[in-house]
C-alpha cells in the first residue's frame, strides 16, 4: 500500500473520531461516516453496511434553508464522493439533486466546501453511467465551473489558495477539476510555499495533514478506491509513530487575554483582561484553561470538530449559526490560523477573544 495512502487512512480514522468495534454508525455525523467509509476503502477493509447506511441519509438529507451556510454542504460532499467511489450509478439520483440545491444556494462557498464540493462532483462527472442523460453532465458542469472558478480568484501571489490550511483541499480540487477556471494557477508556487511552511512547522494538525499529504504525492481523495490491495495482507490502521523529546525544564511565560463582545442585540457587553502565566511552549488552551480557574468571567466550553477542539462559548455567550455569530481568537489584531489546541503563543503576546461576525 502506498506510503501516502496508509497515512491518509490513519488520519481519516483520527479525525472520524470512530472504530467499528466502540462506536455505531447511526452516532456519526454524514461527514463522519463518509470518511470512515473512504478509510476502510483505502485500507482494503470491508465498510459492510456503512454504505448503505449513508445511501439513506443523503437520501433523506436536505439543507436547513434555502440559503444554508457553506459548511452546511462540507460533510455531504464528502457523502457524494465516497458513495460515488463505491457504486456512481446508484449515486446518481442523489448527486443530481444536491448539484441543483447547490445551485439553488446564494451563499458563498468557503474554501474547504467548495473543494470538497469540486472533488466529489468531478468523481460523478467522470463516472456518468453510460446511456444517461446528457444534462446530468451539463449540471455538474455548471457547479464545477462556477466553484473552480470562486476557488482560483482566492488564489495569492505566493501560491496560498484562501489560507495555508485550506490549500491542501483547493489544490486537490484545482488538479482534478475538468472545468479550469479562467485564472492560471501555477501549481510549483503553491508546492513550494507550503513545503516552506511545512518546515516551519504549520501542519500537524490532523486534518491540515490529511488535507495537503496527498497533493505532496501528486494525488487526491479521488484516487482512494485505486489502492491496491495484496490478497492477505490488509492494511491495519495504526497512528503514525511520534517521537516525543525528552522532557525539559520550561520557564514561565505571561500572555495577556482579552475576552470581549460588544455586538448589538446579544446581552452582557464586556471587554475583560487577564494576565495569565503558563509554561513556555503551551498551546493556548492553557492559556484559557489557567484564566478559567483563576476567574469565573472567563469560563468557556469547547466543541469538538474535524479541525480539533473549537472554543463554542466564553462567559455564558455562545456561538449561533443562526446569527451567523462565532469567537474568534486574534494576536494584536491579526486573527490566528490555527486553534487554540495548535497555537502556542508567546512571552507578552496580547490574545482577544472577539464575539464577531461572518
Amino acid at each position: 500500500m502506498a506510503w501516502y495512502i496508509l497515512h491518509l487512512l490513519n488520519l481519516l480514522w483520527a479525525v472520524a473520531g470512530t472504530s467499528t468495534q466502540t462506536q455505531g454508525s447511526c452516532y456519526l455525523t454524514i461527514g463522519q461516516l463518509a470518511l470512515t467509509v473512504m478509510a476502510l476503502t483505502s485500507s482494503c477493509r470491508d465498510p459492510g453496511n456503512k454504505v448503505s447506511i449513508l445511501h439513506r441519509q443523503m437520501e433523506n438529507w436536505a439543507p436547513s434553508s434555502p440559503n444554508a451556510q457553506s459548511s452546511t454542504f462540507y460533510g455531504p460532499s464528502l457523502a457524494v464522493l465516497a458513495l460515488c467511489q463505491k457504486n456512481p450509478e446508484t449515486t446518481l439520483p442523489i448527486a443530481v439533486r444536491f448539484a441543483k440545491i447547490l445551485l439553488a444556494n446564494s451563499s458563498p462557498f468557503n474554501m474547504d466546501t467548495g473543494a470538497m464540493v469540486t472533488l466529489a462532483l468531478t468523481c460523478m462527472y467522470n463516472k456518468i453511467p453510460v446511456g444517461s442523460e446528457e444534462g446530468y453532465r451539463s449540471l455538474f458542469g455548471q457547479v464545477l465551473e462556477d466553484v473552480a472558478e470562486n476557488i482560483s480568484m482566492r488564489i495569492k501571489d505566493n501560491g496560498i489558495i484562501g489560507d495555508i490550511y485550506s490549500t491542501g483541499l483547493a489544490m486537490q480540487a484545482l488538479s482534478v477539476t475538468p472545468k479550469h477556471p479562467p485564472k492560471k494557477w501555477n501549481c510549483k508556487k503553491t508546492m513550494d510555499t507550503i513545503l516552506k511552511e511545512i518546515e516551519l512547522g504549520k501542519f500537524h494538525n490532523p486534518m491540515s495533514i490529511a488535507q495537503i499529504l496527498p497533493s505532496l504525492k501528486g494525488k487526491t481523495y479521488l484516487d482512494v478506491p485505486h489502492v491496491s490491495c495484496i490478497p492477505g495482507h490488509e492494511g491495519q490502521p495504526t497512528l503514525p509513530n511520534q517521537t516525543n523529546p525528552a522532557p525539559t525544564s520550561a520557564s514561565n511565560i505571561t500572555v495577556i487575554y482579552t475576552i470581549n463582545n460588544q455586538l448589538r442585540g446579544v446581552e452582557l457587553h464586556f471587554n475583560e483582561t487577564i494576565d495569565v502565566s503558563v509554561k513556555a511552549g503551551s498551546v493556548l488552551l492553557a492559556v484559557l484553561e489557567e484564566a478559567q480557574r483563576r476567574s469565573s468571567m472567563f469560563k468557556f466550553e469547547t466543541t469538538m470538530t474535524s479541525w480539533g477542539l473549537v472554543v463554542s462559548s466564553i462567559n455564558n455567550i455562545a456561538e449561533n449559526v443562526h446569527h451567523r455569530t462565532y469567537w474568534q481568537f486574534l494576536s494584536g489584531k491579526t486573527p490566528l490560523d490555527e486553534g487554540v489546541a495548535d497555537y502556542i503563543p508567546f512571552n507578552h503576546e496580547h490574545i482577544t477573544a472577539n464575539f464577531t461576525r461572518y
